[in-house]
């Protein structure tokens, strides 16, 4: 069907396909659509199937050529694009230039524009110089993991009477919404509720106002709220509250002591031992955070080095993969309501669209540089490098090997496993012929507060 066939390369990743059609090919497409329209058209005064050709021409011309045209088309694309490089992405629409002429029996010209796989220019990792902080877990990052374990561990208990709620206590209200004369607004009263004090837990946000009240005590207060406040109901409103303590309870710590060590695990017999995991937690920690940092030094200077011009589809699938992730997230299937809530927030889709962008577009880029380069390298992933990477993560968790491996291949994710085995030996390797230079001295929790 083809009788000529041009494919031009465009800027951001697209393609122009012109094609050619004889003449010959644009007839034989028309008539076979007119046998079809004689053997199912119903038109007065004829028998299905014996309408002639002319009357048929007369009552649906344009109809039929437009049809024709269109199968024309798709099977030319279709013909043109066989075996070549430069074909259109999954998820791009084709997009036809200009208005074709078609008349049946005359040679017929088209063409096409869609976006294609970039071109990766992928650079050479060799020598690439990464800083990474100074950073060693102390005695005082132990001392703070230990903290946090005594509280995950803590009762809670009465104050005892007439104490003051403090920061930390677990405070129990009952509150309401008065009105200008002092009468409590329909359907605003609460009874009961908990909260930790200092944390912000509550629609109103009267931490501070409960500060320091006893039980039993009541208040009633004036309250303000800006008019970004994160719930729009309360948005630019002052509100009058009654809020009465009705329970009040702190946290009693333990000690720190070979009981309390015993009481987190049974493998623990003294305090020694806790604290001897918690240090080989934290190192492992500090581990995994310096590898990440190195990465992330790695990949941005190979984006440097690197080229990939992204075509426009490809960016969008990757911000739509991102907005139907959140909705997925939030336990949301109706996009309409998705778009009120983001609406009720301030901001709008298009704007978040357009915030994910840069991201998007530095996500698709280290993909594509990263799979580049490891095709390059021939990085290969053995059922060796497979059951190593099973026993790493049955070591770190509750599953054995055998339960790890069948999660992975219930969730279709060996294929995943595999490209970031190859993904980690194409690191390693840039790593080793890379430059390692001493950054600043940093603390451990400073480390981490900045990464998070």
């Amino acid at each position: 069907m083809v009788a000529a066939k041009k494919i031009e390369r465009l800027e951001r990743s697209r393609a122009r396909l012109e094609v050619t059609v004889s003449p010959e090919d644009t007839r034989k497409a028309y008539d076979g659509l007119l046998v079809e329209y004689a053997r199912n058209a119903r038109v007065d005064g004829f028998r299905q199937g014996k309408v002639p050709a002319s009357v048929l021409e007369r009552k649906y011309g344009e109809e039929l050529r437009i049809e024709a045209m269109g199968r024309v088309m798709d099977k030319a694309v279709e013909e043109a694009l066989e075996g070549v490089e430069e074909r259109p992405l999954a998820y791009d629409h084709p997009e036809l230039e200009g208005q074709p002429d078609f008349k049946p029996g005359s040679e017929f010209s088209f063409s096409i524009v869609y976006d294609i796989f970039p071109t990766v220019n992928a650079g050479d990792w060799k020598g690439i110089e990464i800083e990474l902080p100074a950073v060693e877990v102390a005695k005082a990052d132990e001392d703070r993991e230990l903290e946090r374990i005594r509280e995950r561990n803590a009762v809670v208990v009465e104050k005892d009477e007439g104490a003051k709620a403090a920061k930390g206590d677990i405070v129990t209200v009952d509150y309401r919404e008065l009105d200008a004369s002092g009468k409590t607004v329909a359907d605003s009263e609460r009874q009961d509720f908990v909260f930790e004090l200092g944390t912000g837990h509550n629609l109103y946000k009267f931490d501070d106002e409960v500060a320091g009240m006893k039980k039993g005590e009541e208040k009633t207060f004036e309250k303000s709220y800006p008019a970004d406040f994160e719930y729009p109901e309360l948005a630019g409103a002052s509100k009058r509250l009654a809020v009465k303590v009705t329970q009040l309870k702190a946290r009693k710590l333990p000690d720190l002591d070979d009981e309390l060590a015993q009481d987190v695990s049974e493998k623990f017999k003294t305090l020694a031992d806790l604290r001897a995991d918690v240090r080989r937690h934290l190192e492992s920690q500090l581990e995994q955070r310096m590898r990440s940092l190195k990465e992330q030094a790695i990949v941005d200077a190979l984006l440097e080095r690197s080229s990939v011009e992204l075509p426009e589809s490809m960016v969008a699938a990757e911000v739509g993969m991102r907005w139907r992730d959140l909705m997925r997230q939030m336990g949301i299937e109706d996009e309409s309501r998705m778009d009120r809530i983001v609406e009720n927030s301030g901001r709008d889709k298009a704007g978040l669209f357009a915030e994910w962008r840069p991201s998007a577009e530095k996500a698709l880029k280290t993909r594509l540089v990263l799979e580049k380069l490891v095709a390059d390298g021939k990085y290969e992933t053995s059922d060796a490098d497979l059951e190593a990477e099973y026993a790493k993560m049955a070591g770190d968790g509750a599953l054995s090997v055998e339960e790890v491996k069948a999660e992975y291949s219930k969730r279709g994710m060996v294929d995943y496993l595999k490209d970031r085995v190859r993904e980690d030996k194409l690191m390693n390797d840039i790593i080793a012929a890379g430059k390692l230079k001493k950054g600043k001295k940093k603390a451990f929790v400073d480390l981490f507060e900045a990464n998070e």
